[in-house]
C-alpha cells in the first residue's frame, strides 16, 4: 500500500522556522515528483512547492518564495519542506502528495506552484500554526 506520512508540524511564533518531513511507505519516492500543499480553515487547498524526481527542478508559490525550501533525500525516502520567516498567514494543514505518473509533468521548469489534480497519493496532513 502506498502511503505518505507528514511530520514536523506544530506551533511557532511569527518569524520562526519549522521543517516538515514527508516519508514514503510502500513505494520509492525517488521515482516521483512530490508536492507540498496547504489548506487553511475556510480556504481552498493551495499548492506550496514541488520537487521533481531528480531534485533538479523546484517550484514555489509566490507567497513562500525566498522563505520556504523544498529538498529530498532519496536514500531516506523522504522529502522536506524547510519553512523560515513564518507568518500567521502560513497557518494551515500541510499535506505532501506524490505524482505517481512516471511520465507526468506536475513539477516542470515551465510551471509554477503545484496543482493538486496532478497528484494522486496523499498524506494525512500536519498542522502548522503560526501565532504569538
Amino acid at each position: 500500500q502506498l502511503q505518505l506520512v507528514e511530520s514536523g508540524g506544530g506551533l511557532v511564533q511569527p518569524g520562526g522556522s519549522l521543517r516538515l518531513s514527508c516519508a514514503g511507505s510502500g513505494f520509492t519516492l525517488g521515482y516521483y515528483a512530490i508536492g507540498w500543499f496547504r489548506q487553511a480553515p475556510g480556504k481552498e487547498r493551495e499548492g506550496v512547492s514541488c520537487i521533481s524526481s531528480s531534485g533538479s527542478i523546484t517550484n514555489y508559490a509566490d507567497s513562500v518564495k525566498g522563505r520556504f525550501t523544498i529538498s529530498r533525500d532519496n536514500a531516506k525516502n523522504t522529502v522536506y519542506l524547510q519553512m523560515n520567516s513564518l507568518k500567521p498567514e502560513d497557518t494551515a494543514v500541510y499535506y505532501c502528495a506524490a505524482d505517481t505518473d512516471l511520465y507526468g509533468s506536475s513539477c516542470h521548469r515551465f510551471k509554477g506552484a503545484p496543482e493538486s489534480y496532478e497528484y494522486d497519493v496523499w498524506g494525512q496532513g500536519t498542522q502548522v500554526t503560526v501565532s504569538s
